[in-house]
């Protein structure tokens, strides 16, 4: 039941229903996600699709994109004096919506981490800019991020559109912005200085 970005896959109302048929088959179902099942997992919809349909569940919380690309590719989300807050974003909309949200994100002192935002960079990078967040704000476009293909890129937010559309990325892409990105290349430098430490 697996879904991929830019791919035919099974729509969500199937999947529920596929849930519930095979639990009152009497098998043990487990619905496998890749990141946490509450944060753009759809998690949600499927555990109240259960609950409505007398099926018990239980959730194993796992680690969301942003927090496992994040420190994959040495990116603390927070750090003091440059953020103190971090929203998280879907590049997605249903059908027909429009999201208003804008100058709030645009507000100094956060990072901002858009899921499945690289088709919409262009939207992103104009709104942003329309809001007043300074056209040099560091952006990282992580791919495949926590895996051994993990591939990033670093530009500005002035240059974000044209930077998405030379990438061709053969897996998710998680977008990263704000000051706090500019802290990657001080840590690597720092990194590639001394012995490997691990911090847990």
């Amino acid at each position: 039941m697996g879904k991929r970005c830019g791919k035919a896959s099974a729509l969500q109302q199937d999947i529920c229903a596929v849930l519930v048929r095979l639990a009152r088959s009497g098998k043990q179902v487990v619905r496998l996600k890749g990141g946490d099942p509450f944060i753009f997992g759809r998690g949600g919809e499927e555990a109240l699709y259960l609950q409505q349909h007398q099926i018990p569940f239980s959730v194993v919380p796992g680690i969301t994109a942003a927090l496992g690309c994040a420190a994959s590719s040495l990116i603390p989300l927070t750090h003091r004096g440059l953020s103190r807050a971090v929203t998280l974003v879907t590049g997605h909309l249903q059908k027909g919506g429009e999201f208003r949200g804008w100058s709030a994100l645009a507000q100094a002192g956060q990072t901002l981490v858009f899921y499945m935002g690289l088709e919409q960079a262009d939207v992103i990078q104009q709104q942003l800019l329309a809001e007043g967040c300074p056209s040099q704000l560091p952006v990282a476009l992580i791919e495949s991020g926590t895996t051994r293909a993990q591939q990033l890129c670093i530009t500005a937010l002035g240059q974000l559109s044209e930077t998405a559309a030379g990438l061709t990325p053969s897996g998710p892409v998680l977008m990263v912005i704000g000051e706090v990105v500019g802290l990657r290349a001080e840590l690597t430098a720092t990194l590639n200085s001394l012995d490997t430490l691990a911090v847990a």
